[in-house]
């Protein structure tokens, strides 16, 4: 069988090299004659170019493929598979088995807890350094974040404020509680608060001061249930701060004394003060204008004759507003 096999090849080789000894035409024929043999055989048909600078672009041109065969109809072709478009080609991911539950956050502020079992910062709105919780039923200050620099919790049913619901808030510059019910305030409360500045408290039930911070600008304690008896002598002097003081529609019976040389505004409106003190506003020892700043102070709705105490107010830029009859 090798030697048939040879022999055989080697007569191709020859019969190859006769047709290529033979003229042009002769090769041509030979090759029409042999390709119309049968499909056993597969023979390449070629042209013969003669290379030249004339035809070297016709040779060369690939948009010249008339004569070009397209293999791709010969190619085997794979059969389709169907693909679930519902599937998708990565591995699905599987949830950790014990997840960690992050803290919610509210604009930068972590959240606490409030009475209600709910996240203070889901109860009320926190945007920055401030807390609104106004209208949200709560009955006791809520947990405020460290960061807190103003609370508003307006129209609720705060009673109480303790020792302990501003523990820490060493940024807390306001605090705004008004029309709420509360009765009472511990002492230490808002002592410890270095930053406090204005402390807003009207329409309560409050019938005694607590102890103020010395930085405090601005009180307001309008509307409430306040007796002369509920405030302390010496309550004022140390607010070398103090510029507003607001204590109209209280339950007072006199003006409270040792009042700041910072304080602007004065409102005692609506009480039932009936008598004042000689130095309530001035220093009888020096009579001089002590008092520039406090150009405001109203007196009006009192029972008491302003007129009967002429001697208390040349040390003030103004009368005091009121009854001078």
């Amino acid at each position: 069988m090798k030697l048939l096999a040879l022999l055989s090849l080697l007569a191709l080789m020859l019969q190859e090299a006769g047709t290529a000894s033979l003229p042009k035409k002769e090769r041509e024929g030979g090759e029409d004659q042999l390709h119309g043999e049968g499909d056993s055989h597969t023979v390449l048909h070629l042209r013969d170019f003669d290379l030249s600078l004339d035809n070297y672009d016709e040779v060369i041109d690939p948009s010249n493929n008339d004569e070009l065969t397209d293999y791709r109809d010969q190619l085997p072709k794979a059969s389709p598979t169907r693909t679930s478009f519902t599937q998708s080609t990565k591995a699905p991911r599987t949830p950790p088995s014990n997840p960690v539950m992050a803290r919610p956050m509210t604009l930068g502020l972590p959240v606490s807890p409030t009475s209600h079992g709910l996240p203070t910062c889901l109860i009320c709105v926190c945007l920055g350094s401030s807390v609104y919780c106004d209208d949200t039923d709560l009955e006791d200050i809520p947990p405020l974040p460290r960061t807190t620099a103003y609370l508003y919790a307006r129209f609720n049913r705060i009673s109480h404020i303790r020792a302990g619901d501003f523990k820490g808030l060493t940024k807390l510059k306001r605090i705004d509680l008004s029309s709420n019910f509360i009765s009472s305030i511990d002492d230490d409360a808002l002592r410890l608060l270095p930053a406090l500045q204005d402390l807003i408290l009207p329409e309560n039930k409050l019938a005694a001061l607590p102890v103020l911070p010395t930085g405090i600008e601005v009180l307001d304690v309008r509307l409430n249930r306040l007796q002369s008896a509920g405030i302390q002598p010496e309550a004022f002097r140390a607010l070398e701060k103090l510029q507003f003081l607001y204590l109209a529609n209280n339950l007072l019976d006199s003006i409270p004394r040792s009042l700041p040389l910072s304080l602007r505004s004065l409102h005692l409106q609506n009480n039932m003060i009936e008598s004042m003190q000689t130095d309530t506003f001035c220093d009888a020892e020096e009579h001089k204008h002590t008092r520039r700043r406090l150009e405001d102070i109203r007196l009006d709705g009192n029972p008491i004759n302003l007129s009967l105490f002429p001697s208390a107010y040349f040390c003030l830029p103004r009368l005091p507003t009121g009854r001078f009859v």
